[in-house]
């Protein structure tokens, strides 16, 4: 019955929070909000032939975000201090990275296909984070807690760029797979036109890609093993909860891979189904974890 009562009081306690943050900070989240949403749809419905119109839209739908993205973080236009963290305000922000390098990639090699995809989850991410602004957590934990947070950020938004191209280069291996089978010259297609779009998505060699990809996972794990240790040196008690258990698997899947193509070589669908296994593990860590005590079960983890 105690444990019952404790629950019942964090679960009203969490409730206010959420209605005092969403209440305030919603006319403050609105415009850039508006703006970046805007854009983003707007992106994903231009034409590919539009270059420069396409990338002055999906820049302003960036920066727009970047705006959203610091209202909601710090919490500003709220009455409470302290900052404000959610699964919504999270998957926002990676996805934030992940259009920043494609916005610098766009600009030395193409990236067909890519634009309208990141443009449709830019734009569920903005309007997930408008709603689901998260719950403000008061100032007063660890120094360290900031810097957990961001490199923890930084790990989800890298990993997002490795799978990003992981997609690119199992496209393009598809695609040279079908080239090569048999029969495929019967097409009628001349050969110029088969080469044109085989070598891969980006007009990157394979073996480029290849090593890009595996660039980003390595800048991933690094950034990741940091929030680990970072978070296991200032929390006080150590917590065995969904989160860190789902971290720490992800980490070992990342690990593995690795270690695996250190010593083995792996690489094509193996190498990218590690790489797709240990980021689903890592979405499910924070995310996921709060998604569910946010959105179906409207309790606080800070409680």
């Amino acid at each position: 019955m105690a444990l019952d009562a404790v629950r019942e009081r964090q679960t009203r306690q969490y409730t206010v929070r959420m209605i005092l943050s969403f209440g305030t900070a919603a006319p403050v989240l609105a415009v850039p909000s508006a703006v970046a949403l805007a854009g983003y749809i707007a992106a994903a419905s231009l034409d590919e032939r539009r270059v420069k119109a396409l990338r002055a839209v999906l820049i302003a739908a960036w920066i727009a975000q970047a705006f959203a993205i610091t209202v909601d973080v710090f919490g500003i236009g709220s009455p409470l201090p302290g900052a404000r963290f959610g699964f919504a305000p999270a998957l926002s922000a990676t996805l934030w990275l992940v259009v920043a390098v494609y916005a610098v990639e766009s600009r030395f090699v193409p990236l067909p296909g890519v634009r309208r995809t990141l443009a449709l989850l830019g734009a569920l991410a903005v309007a997930l984070a408008w709603w689901f602004p998260g719950e403000i957590w008061a100032h007063g934990g660890s120094p360290w807690e900031p810097l957990h947070w961001v490199l923890g950020i930084a790990s989800y938004g890298l990993f997002g760029a490795a799978v990003l191209h992981a997609a690119l280069l199992n496209n393009a291996e598809r695609r040279m797979r079908m080239m090569h089978a048999p029969g495929a010259g019967a097409s009628g297609a001349p050969p110029e036109a088969k080469l044109a779009g085989a070598p891969s998505a980006m007009g990157l060699p394979l073996l480029r890609l290849e090593r890009l990809t595996f660039r980003f996972v390595w800048a991933g794990f690094i950034a990741l093993s940091a929030t680990l240790v970072i978070g296991g040196w200032f929390a006080n008690p150590w917590r065995w909860d969904h989160k860190t258990v789902f971290s720490i698997l992800g980490w070992v899947v990342f690990a593995g891979l690795l270690a695996g193509r250190h010593a083995f070589g792996w690489r094509g669908r193996r190498a990218t189904g590690w790489l797709y296994a240990g980021a689903a593990l890592l979405l499910l860590a924070y995310v996921g974890s709060r998604f569910v005590l946010e959105v179906l079960l409207h309790r606080s983890s800070f409680a």
